[in-house]
């Protein structure tokens, strides 16, 4: 596996699971380009690689991500940069939240504090999010004269229209009871420490599943409403089979057989 080489994101990799930290502390771990390049070539560089079996983001600091940099953002109005810049700019976040969201590998969020904006797209296309009880998210963008353009589709996938239209119209504050309750959320814990276990616990049942169910499990899910049923199911039957004439279905059955663990939840 080749990273690539990161300047706002810290990575490490170890026994199949590359842990990502949002790394720019002093800035709340605002989302410039930077740290958007950082986050987009690192989920790119695995996309094809099984042996990285999750994916944990994290903030380094006393938030996991305020949003956008507004300094950043702020400077592409000051009536020199071009509009198609500006709207190559916001499109990139787009890009980084598509990335997110078809990895094959499962995705873990452990989010503290702030999660606001960009860093509230990036709870909502996390397989498993985790958060602690003095989490505040949302979308302020409104506040600022602003639409959550990029985030909004991914949040309508998460919560539904309705539930998205009531949050993006009154930039409303979401902590974590409400969090969990919409689904944003799957697990609330009272601290960092609590969620560093969560994630442990998390990461012990997808090690038991074989990566190859996980990336087609993922792909199915993400299929639902781009397509009629029935082509639906006909896809899923072909990933079923597929999976169950290749070597981790054969592997997985023989190994419930034999009464033993497959050969990737020994990993």
């Amino acid at each position: 596996m080749h990273l690539p080489e990161t300047t706002c994101l810290t990575l490490d990799f170890e026994a199949g699971v590359l842990n990502a930290t949002l790394d720019r502390p002093d800035a709340g771990n605002a989302l410039n380009a930077a740290l958007i390049d950082d986050l987009i070539a690192t989920f790119q560089a695995i996309q094809d690689d099984r042996s990285v079996r999750a994916v944990v983001l994290r903030g380094n600091g006393r938030h996991f991500c305020v949003g956008a940099d507004l300094r950043e953002v702020g400077h592409l109005d000051d009536g020199d940069a071009p509009r198609a810049e500006t709207v190559a700019h916001n499109r990139r976040f787009g890009e980084l939240l598509e990335v997110i969201d078809r990895a094959p590998q499962a995705v873990i969020v452990l989010a503290d504090r702030a999660a606001l904006g960009g860093g509230f797209g990036i709870l909502c296309v996390a397989d498993i999010t985790i958060v602690t009880a003095d989490i505040k998210t949302g979308m302020p963008e409104a506040r600022l004269g602003l639409p959550a353009a990029q985030i909004l589709p991914f949040v309508v996938s998460r919560i539904g229209a309705a539930e998205t239209r009531r949050l993006g119209v009154t930039a409303a504050d979401i902590h974590a009871d409400e969090a969990r309750r919409l689904s944003i959320a799957h697990i609330v814990v009272d601290d960092l420490d609590t969620g560093e276990a969560a994630v442990a616990a998390a990461l012990a049942d997808i090690r038991r599943c074989s990566p190859g169910a996980v990336a087609h499990t993922k792909r199915i899910v993400a299929a639902h409403g781009t397509a009629d049923r029935d082509t639906q199911l006909d896809e899923g039957a072909g990933s079923f089979t597929d999976c169950l004439f290749g070597d981790e279905g054969r592997e997985g059955i023989r190994a419930f057989l034999d009464k033993r663990l497959p050969r990737w939840a020994a990993q």
